[in-house]
């Protein structure tokens, strides 16, 4: 008897952490997660304001420290998250539905592609599948730029960047998050992942800490292809209506696009990502299909 109670007792208290952590996301905040990430974003943001310079600087060096020491690491890494995903789809644990086992798909095959690509690979790979080649094309890591061997060698670093790769590493995250959220009923955050390592834990300041992180890591994400994104979208109306190319239409494009995002979110996945992302698909679908017959068809 004294077991069972210790046991509901236990189970009570879990039960009890996790409605503390639930929220609305729409439109409450964490209490914890969001004022932390907030404040040290701004302090982020802030110290950069003040010192461009240092901070350019800063930064440089540190991405070009991480690049020399521990570029083997990125791409061992890449490589083993490809054949990992691969073993775990082709094994037994590939037929595990991330839902209830009752369960049907709530959107369809069509919308969930369009959604996965607009809100995953969009900007980035609409930018960089044209500039990336070039770029190590006339500035090949090693050998002579413009040369066959540099040509080889940009297409190699293209693929690796937005081929099978990147889309390994984005599944496995995809797969944890939904599996403990749809399959063992935690919330939908990244602390639910380390459930397993941390048990209970990952409703206190443990798992704040991870989520905290992780909005950092997305932000710092979203801000990188948010920027060249801008910087497109100002290139081709200038080059179409002639807009200004400055810091400040830059700014301007991103506050707009960021009031959509929001905007699209509050609406929730089927009014607002749902639509969004198949009007985008629709759009590339279209503009690829005009390059194909208006462009140098027979050389594509």
């Amino acid at each position: 008897m004294w077991l069972v109670q210790l046991i509901e007792t236990g189970t009570d208290k879990m039960e009890k952490k996790k409605k503390a952590f639930e929220f609305t996301p729409l439109w409450h905040m964490h209490p914890v997660v969001f004022p932390g990430a907030a404040g040290l974003l701004f302090l982020f943001v802030l110290i950069s304001a003040i010192f461009p310079k240092r901070a350019l600087m800063t930064f440089s060096q540190l991405q070009q420290a991480i690049s020399h020491h521990f570029a083997w690491l990125y791409i061992g890494s890449m490589s083993f998250f490809l054949l990992f995903t691969l073993w775990l789809g082709l094994s037994r644990f590939g037929t595990t539905k991330l839902g209830k086992d009752d369960e049907k798909p709530e959107f369809s095959t069509g919308s969930w592609f369009a959604m996965l690509f607009s809100a995953g690979m969009g900007i980035g790979m609409l930018f960089f599948g044209v500039a990336e080649p070039m770029y190590h094309y006339l500035s090949p890591p090693v050998g002579e730029a413009q040369s066959l061997q540099a040509a080889r060698q940009a297409m190699g670093l293209t693929l690796f960047h937005w081929g099978f790769h990147p889309w390994a590493l984005y599944a496995l995250v995809a797969l944890c998050l939904a599996y403990f959220s749809y399959r063992k009923d935690l919330p939908l955050s990244f602390r639910s992942v380390f459930h397993p390592f941390l048990g209970d834990r990952v409703f206190g300041w443990p798992g704040h800490i991870i989520d905290i992180l992780a909005v950092l890591a997305t932000l710092f994400g979203l801000a990188t292809s948010l920027g060249l994104g801008a910087k497109q979208i100002n290139a081709g109306l200038h080059h179409v209506v002639g807009l200004p190319q400055s810091v400040e239409v830059q700014v301007g494009l991103i506050a707009c696009i960021t009031c959509m995002a929001v905007a699209s979110l509050v609406s929730g996945l089927n009014a607002g990502i749902k639509r969004l992302s198949e009007a985008n698909m629709l759009m590339a679908s279209m503009l690829l299909l005009f390059i194909f017959v208006a462009g140098p068809t027979v050389h594509l």
